[in-house]
């Protein structure tokens, strides 16, 4: 038996000699909207819970648009083009795209040029936030929580602010898209260490699918609504990064509209944990690296039993990385029970602690097309010379009968145990 599993741009086959005891998961397949461009106008003009955006926008009015960065597999030239489409007569100079990078790298031209399409990136002013430069954001109070809220000052001069991007599952957040453009997205490093606290992370309902009751969650709902948001511009998308719905119009009444979409092709019972899950990262462009391959492993990580392994299919072009303190953080631990006692500690926050946080959840092994063994090792996990090859061991290891679980998709699909089920 072959699987396909989402690895890179192209995807990587897993052979399965003996399938009796190995049971795949993945979301329920929705093909792609017949003209998403249709849809998305559609969707602008009659949204969910609000007016249609031309009549939200005057001609003198400055727009601020929020979208991903390179991370994400938003089709977002083809929001901007329609939402562009929408903004008749509206000046270029009165219309600046925000590229939500959180606390990540900035995206370098070329870049650009991809997510945006050339077009657009060399027509618009562009902003990219700066998390760690308090000179370019506003205060706007605390959070309920008692954090600091720090935005992106230029989007906070805009009178219209339209927030894209696209909804799938989420590790510790319950699901992306909606708040998660303002914060992290458009957030500053104190805010965004303030709602990835280790408290929070360690939270029980700050995981997959869950929102209100989650920390996490709440508090990046709390902080969205705090910009004043004028219109939300979500969508969907199948294995193929296509276009399967659009969720437009009031933030709040879109967005519920969109997860309870999700829920229903994502959200997949079995009926026990396993003693091996291999999983993806889902391929081009969110395994990337390495610090966000922990979403495939922590997706691994709902139905693997205590003392069981993962192995994860990471292609990681962008390393560990490099940037960011991620890597710098498993390097100084010994172990992995060290690096939990450092970041528990009362008063430690340093970015990226959250990712190595949920890290520590599991014995994973790695397989990455640009990834040193050694390189992985320093990550506290272990190195994968093939996926076959490592599953084979384990298999072995683990004794005849040992149960096994495939996650083509990773964290595209939110996996549980059914009698664990609330």
């Amino acid at each position: 038996m072959k699987i396909h599993l989402a690895y890179g741009k192209t995807g990587l086959e897993l052979e399965l000699k003996d399938t009796s005891n190995v049971q795949v998961v993945e979301p329920r397949y929705v093909p792609g909207l017949l003209d998403p461009q249709k849809s998305l106008q559609d969707a602008l003009r009659h949204p969910i819970g609000t007016e249609a955006l031309a009549k939200l926008v005057q001609p003198d009015s400055h727009v601020g648009i929020i979208v991903n960065d390179i991370t994400r597999a938003t089709p977002t030239p083809l929001i901007l083009r329609t939402l562009l489409n929408e903004l008749v007569g509206m000046p270029h100079e009165n219309i600046i795209i925000f590229i939500a990078l959180g606390t990540h790298r900035p995206n370098i031209p070329q870049e650009l040029d991809h997510m945006l399409g050339p077009d657009m990136s060399r027509s618009y002013q562009i902003i990219q936030n700066n998390a760690f430069d308090h000179t370019t954001q506003n205060y706007l109070g605390q959070t309920s929580q008692g954090h600091d809220i720090w935005i992106n000052r230029a989007l906070m001069d805009c009178e219209v602010k339209i927030l894209t991007g696209f909804i799938e599952p989420h590790f510790f957040a319950g699901f992306s898209g909606a708040g998660k453009a303002v914060m992290p997205g458009m957030a500053g490093l104190e805010t965004v260490l303030g709602n990835h606290s280790a408290q929070n992370i360690a939270h029980p309902n700050a995981t997959w699918g869950i929102t209100w009751g989650n920390p996490i969650w709440e508090e990046v709902h709390e902080v969205a609504l705090r910009i004043k948001p004028s219109f939300l511009v979500n969508v969907t998308l199948n294995r193929d990064k296509a276009i399967t719905a659009v969720f437009a119009g009031d933030l709040d009444q879109a967005y519920t509209r969109g997860i309870d979409y999700v829920r229903q092709t994502s959200m997949i019972a079995v009926d026990h944990p396993f003693d091996i899950v291999v999983t993806t990262n889902s391929g081009y462009p969110l395994d990337l690296n390495l610090y966000q391959a922990v979403k495939g492993m922590s997706a691994a990580a709902q139905v693997v039993r205590p003392g069981g392994a993962i192995i994860i299919a990471a292609e990681c072009w962008d390393g560990i990385p490099e940037h960011g303190m991620y890597g710098q953080l498993l390097k100084n631990s010994s172990n992995p029970a060290t690096l939990l006692q450092t970041i528990m500690k009362p008063g430690f926050a340093q970015q990226d602690q959250w990712q190595a946080q949920i890290q520590l959840k599991a014995d994973v092994y790695v397989y990455s097309s640009y990834l040193l063994p050694e390189q992985i090792r320093s990550a506290l996990l272990n190195p994968a010379e093939s996926m076959g090859g490592v599953l084979d061991r384990l298999a072995k290891q683990y004794g005849k009968g040992a149960r096994i679980c495939v996650l083509p998709e990773g964290p595209q699909t939110i996996p549980y145990v059914a009698q664990l089920e609330a």
